[in-house]
C-alpha cells in the first residue's frame, strides 16, 4: 500500500474545485486559490503524477443517452481461486455495459453496476453474456427505481 500524499490548504483547495469544475481554466484556478498560474499549473501536475488525480472526464446523462435502466447484480463465483477471480474479472471488462466491478465480502463475492436501454436488453446481456461466464454460480440483481445521491466527489481529509 502506498503512503498518502501530504496535502496542504492550497492542494485542498485545488481538487475541491476541480472535483466541482474539470473545465476550469488554469488562469481561472489560480486566481481562486490566490497563486499565479504557473505555480498553480506545477501543482496541478504534481497531483496527478502523484495519482491523487486519475483522470478527467465527462459525466453522461443515462437517460439522455438511451440507457433507461441501471442494476446492481451481486454475484457469486463456483470458488474463490485466484484463477476463478482472474478470468471472472477479464471477461467482466469485455462487457461495456458493466460500469463498475467491485470485489466485495458478505454473501456475494462481486457487486457489478450495470446500464442497459431497457429491461428486455438488460434480460438479453444477462442470459446471453453475463449468465455464461463459468465461473458464476448465482447472480442477483437489483434494479435501481431512483437516484437520489450520486456524487463523484471525494471529501478530502
Amino acid at each position: 500500500m502506498s503512503t498518502p500524499f501530504k496535502f496542504d490548504q492550497i492542494d485542498r483547495k485545488i481538487l475541491d474545485i476541480l472535483q466541482a469544475n474539470a473545465k476550469i481554466t488554469n488562469a481561472q484556478l489560480s486566481k481562486e486559490i490566490g497563486l499565479s498560474p504557473a505555480p498553480t499549473l506545477e501543482r496541478v501536475k504534481k497531483l496527478e503524477q502523484a495519482g491523487v488525480i486519475k483522470s478527467y472526464h465527462a459525466v453522461l446523462n443515462p437517460q439522455e443517452i438511451g440507457l433507461g435502466v441501471s442494476t446492481f447484480i451481486q454475484v457469486t463465483l463456483l470458488g474463490h481461486r485466484k484463477e476463478y477471480i482472474n478470468s471472472f474479472v477479464g471477461r467482466i471488462n469485455e462487457i461495456p455495459e458493466v460500469v463498475e466491478c467491485h470485489h466485495v465480502t458478505g454473501q456475494g463475492d462481486f457487486l457489478l453496476k450495470v446500464v442497459a436501454a431497457d429491461i428486455t436488453s438488460y434480460q438479453n446481456l444477462i442470459l446471453d453474456v453475463i449468465s455464461e461466464i463459468p465461473e458464476i454460480d448465482n447472480l442477483q440483481s437489483i434494479v435501481i427505481l431512483s437516484t437520489f445521491k450520486d456524487s463523484k466527489v471525494m471529501p478530502i481529509p
